[in-house]
């Protein structure tokens, strides 16, 4: 449920703007909206320094933590600038090192058969007329070499000779010489054991470091609301003495703010927002639905303040197409042992633990859907051993298509049912009615077109009846002309969508079917492929069902959750414009 907000305005004395915005942060329940772009130098070395902070506590992130925590009260962070510069150099100069000394491995790699040697002596005979030179040449012209010289082959292989040409004087080679490496091998390992010397010491250093990650986290937050409250002071508009600042409060803590400017004796203004406010949004749920919230969270999407929250809704229909796409009752468990082990492991570390509580809701769901339809890693095994499907149906392949086609006109249905609902009873609600027979005429039409099932005599009368709603009520008005006409334009672009959209439901049973096909083969592979050998077989058993268990939820992201975000939310009418209510908070 999409909490409901109050529009603030607070007029305050300017000189008492910053003690005013001091009381709201520690009140907490303000989300202010700057009314101009705070630019100011303080501002500007406030986000210097959060960036600095955020790249020391990626590096520190990085590491290893194999000492205890206390062991940071032997590092001196007073002057905490310092010390993230040099873990900030310290890490530059560690990757620098690591890059140089694998350029130095290629190298060696490269120059290995040409022995040991040192380029500057080379360079010191050139100087007293004696040329030491290269080649990289075909084995077939080295007869082409001058017969004054004196050649040396090192190697030969793969039809190429690599040698070396020594003469008095430089000769005429009709080859080109090869470009001599900056020092011999024994430098380059010399350098690359000096280098790792660097590598370990530098390492050690930033282990020491480590310890101060959270101390490192706290003051970054500490300066991200010093950053909040200078953006918020400098946002105000100022009017000769007077101040002001516009926000927005859940309704329910409207008294809250009414008390805190009845002290500080400011003026204030509380009213409904309008629609073109941009008002943040507010969701609280009961628990149960909101295990939903980390697929929001990951998408990056929020409704808007004035559109609708269909959290019970997705996760209702979201845990149904995980079931139907996974479809398989071992993966299922895999799944929950899995979540079981990451919560385990992971716990302390996850702030919303709801992302456990919805894989072990996902997990059920697929073990439900591989009990009712006898999957379990793979079908044709499970049925081959005598177990036998709770709903043999669900393995029909024609009423497994229909069942997708129904779903999803349900679905939609749904999105415009409660259009018209909140639309009533305006004559508005008339066109999402006209669309929900629209959307079974179009799931007949589509039993007709794909499954080649005879079309019900009233699917006609459907679409007549649908078309003439939208037309009729999209624009309502007195010239009918124009009202007809811009109704028209409205079915033109949306009554093919209407039927591709109930026909994208079809991707459950595709992908579903995909899924149970891909973990049969796997089964079949190792019977005949690892039937002599066991090892073998395990690995191919292994190996493939990972596969598919890795993939599994990358389809439900791709598919699942695309009927929800997209075929849904368009015909409800949903476009995801909310951002997220942030109070200003000390």
């Amino acid at each position: 449920m999409i909490v409901k907000m109050k529009k603030v305005l607070l007029i305050v004395q300017a000189h008492q703007a910053k003690s005013i915005i001091d009381g709201l942060a520690a009140l907490g329940v303000l989300h202010v909206e700057l009314q101009q772009i705070p630019q100011s130098q303080d501002i500007n070395i406030l986000k210097d320094e959060i960036s600095l902070l955020n790249e020391a506590i990626k590096i520190l992130s990085s590491i290893d933590h194999e000492r205890d925590f206390r062991d940071q009260h032997k590092i001196d962070i007073s002057d905490w600038k310092k010390t993230v510069a040099h873990i900030i150099d310290c890490y530059k100069r560690l990757n620098q090192l690591k890059d140089y000394s694998i350029n130095l491995r290629q190298q060696i790699e490269q120059w290995k058969e040409w022995g040991d040697f040192d380029p500057n002596e080379i360079a010191r005979l050139a100087q007293k007329n004696i040329y030491v030179q290269l080649y990289q040449v075909p084995i077939r012209e080295l007869n082409r070499f001058p017969k004054n010289v004196e050649l040396k082959i090192i190697s030969k292989k793969k039809g190429m000779a690599k040698c070396v040409v020594f003469s008095w004087g430089k000769p005429e080679i009709v080859f080109k010489e090869l470009s001599l490496a900056k020092m011999s091998l024994s430098r380059m390992q010399q350098r690359i054991n000096e280098d790792n010397r660097l590598i370990a010491q530098l390492e050690n250093q930033l282990q020491q470091y480590s310890c101060l990650r959270q101390e490192f986290v706290k003051i970054r937050d500490s300066l991200s609301k010093e950053l909040e409250f200078q953006q918020v002071l400098d946002g105000m508009s100022t009017v000769e003495t007077l101040a002001y600042l516009k926000g927005y409060i859940p309704v329910f803590q409207e008294s809250l703010i009414l008390d805190f400017a009845k002290k500080q004796r400011c003026g204030i203004l509380i009213q409904e927002p309008s629609y073109d406010d941009k008002v943040p949004t507010l969701i609280h749920n009961p628990p149960w639905i909101s295990i939903i919230s980390p697929v929001f969270k990951l998408l990056g999407i929020l409704p808007g303040y004035h559109e609708l929250d269909i959290s019970p809704l997705f996760l209702l229909f979201l845990a149904m197409f995980f079931g139907m796409i996974i479809g398989d009752a071992g993966y299922g468990l895999v799944y929950i042992l899995l979540t079981f082990w990451f919560e385990k492991k992971f716990s302390k570390r996850v702030r919303d633990k709801n992302i456990f509580k919805l894989f072990y809701l996902f997990s059920a769901c697929a073990v439900f859907w591989g009990i009712i339809t006898a999957t379990v890693f793979g079908q044709e095994w499970f049925i081959k051993i005598g177990f036998r499907p709770l709903v043999p149906v669900l393995n029909d392949t024609k009423f497994l298509q229909t069942f997708c086609f129904f779903l999803g006109a349900f679905h939609l249905s749904l999105a415009h049912g409660w259009q018209a609902l909140r639309k009533a009873p305006s004559a508005a609600a008339f066109v999402d009615v006209g669309w929900l027979f629209v959307l079974w005429a179009a799931f007949f039409y589509a039993k007709t077109l794909i499954l080649n099932d005879p079309l019900a005599y009233f699917a006609n009368w459907f679409i007549l009846i649908g078309l003439s709603l939208v037309i009729l009520f999209t624009h309502p008005q007195r010239n009918i002309l124009k009202m007809i006409g811009e109704g028209l334009s409205t079915v033109a672009l949306s009554l093919m969508n209407n039927f591709t959209d109930i026909v994208s439901y079809i991707r459950l049973f595709a992908v579903g079917l995909a899924g149970v096909a891909i973990s049969d083969t796997v089964n079949n592979l190792a019977l005949t492929v690892g039937s002599t050998n066991q090892f073998l077989k395990i690995l191919i058993l292994f190996l493939g069902h990972s596969i598919n268990i890795i993939l599994g939820p990358m389809s439900v992201l791709v598919h699942g959750i695309r009927l929800n975000v997209l075929e849904f939310s368009s015909h409800l009418g949903l476009s995801w414009s909310g951002f997220v209510y942030r109070p200003l908070e000390k």
